[in-house]
């Protein structure tokens, strides 16, 4: 097969879930001998013509000159060059900037799109943005060959919302098997003394509500909360909670091993997520052997089912930081841990998509062929 991958920044993964996908199952692809092409912007740390066996095309992205905006360049810039190569399909990693020149897609490849999340409802959005995100949804789930739904809730509203089918395939995570206790000693913490909470700062995540419940719970144990909190919601953050000492803005944490060893020896690890799809670091998480509380919707019941704890309101929190002891609750991690195994390793979600690229081939050569 000749496969195109566009709707990232690029590889190898510098940014976030999706180019983090996009390098695991181009590679995979690659290996298994099919010809595959991912598109980078034209400014992307990596500026080889090839990345292990993946051919690399940088386009321009003019995002760093005008803001956002430039992301619909850049996404035109691919369309145009993909129309140059004949690719027998062409997967689309979200909607949000390239979906409006699905007209400019060639007939002949089959276009599968990951639907990611439902961006529309994201808060930090204003009205008018949020208007066009579910357009521009509309015109993705409407005008692509096969739908991928990484999550059971986004393939719900997809069938509920368009009557469009989609294939669940799920996002992945690497099962961690070597904490390194000597961590904690450079973060002020000591093992299943300490929560954590991470995400972006925006308020759909709900970090207001986990840290006004510690607050109101009166709960004086150390809570991590890990992310970038140079934004406006964060400064509103930090105020809010600046007379509880145990409560700890961190920063953004990249040292994978840090944040899994953070994460394999705290008490509770909240998830706060409600908007979206299979969140990277719920995975992350469960692959880590935390005791998860998450907030209670179907996005993060349709991942952790029964094997976590859920909230809805700071009380909650409270009562789930008075009660929680992870020493108690080996069995729902472990069975998260093997669910990371089973069911979210990479290996076998590569193979999902290579399944369905398979089906979709041979679908559309039946028809050809009819």
């Amino acid at each position: 097969m000749k496969v195109a991958i566009l709707g990232t920044r690029g590889i190898p993964n510098y940014y976030g879930g999706f180019e983090q996908f996009a390098e695991y199952f181009s590679v995979y692809l690659a290996k298994k001998g099919h010809e595959v092409y991912v598109y980078n912007s034209h400014n992307h740390p990596y500026q080889e013509k090839m990345f292990n066996g993946v051919h690399i095309l940088h386009q321009y992205d003019p995002e760093y000159k005008v803001g956002t905006f430039g992301q619909f360049i850049y996404d035109l810039n691919c369309i145009r060059d993909i129309r140059k190569r004949d690719f027998d399909i062409i997967l689309q990693l979200g909607y949000t900037s390239s979906s409006i020149w699905y007209f400019l897609l060639p007939k002949s490849a089959i276009v599968i799109t990951n639907m990611d999340g439902l961006e529309w409802k994201r808060s930090k959005y204003s009205a008018p943005v949020r208007r066009f995100l579910k357009y521009a949804e509309r015109l993705a789930a409407m005008h692509s060959d096969y739908l991928v739904a990484d999550s059971l809730g986004i393939q719900a509203f997809l069938k509920e919302e368009y009557k469009k089918e989609s294939t669940y395939i799920a996002y992945g995570a690497h099962p961690f098997y070597s904490p390194d206790e000597s961590v904690l000693a450079e973060y002020d913490v000591e093992k299943e003394n300490f929560n954590m909470i991470m995400a972006r700062f925006e308020p759909e995540n709900n970090l207001d509500m986990v840290l006004t419940g510690v607050t109101e719970g009166n709960d004086t144990t150390p809570i991590l909360v890990v992310g970038k909190h140079e934004t406006k919601y964060g400064a509103y953050l930090k105020e809010k909670f600046k007379n509880h000492p145990n409560i700890r803005f961190i920063g953004g944490l990249y040292n994978i091993d840090h944040l899994n060893s953070l994460r394999y020896y705290s008490k509770i690890y909240f998830h706060g997520h409600s908007v979206g799809g299979t969140n990277p670091s719920l995975l992350e998480a469960m692959a880590s052997h935390a005791l998860i509380a998450a907030h209670n919707n179907h996005f993060n019941k349709g991942v952790l089912q029964d094997n976590a704890y859920y909230f809805a309101n700071p009380k909650e929190v409270a009562s789930l930081l008075a009660t929680l002891r992870k020493s108690e609750e080996q069995q729902k991690i472990e069975k998260n841990f093997k669910a990371i195994e089973k069911n979210f390793n990479w290996e076998k979600i590569n193979g999902d998509y290579l399944q369905l690229f398979e089906q979709c081939l041979i679908k559309k050569n039946r028809a050809f062929s009819g």
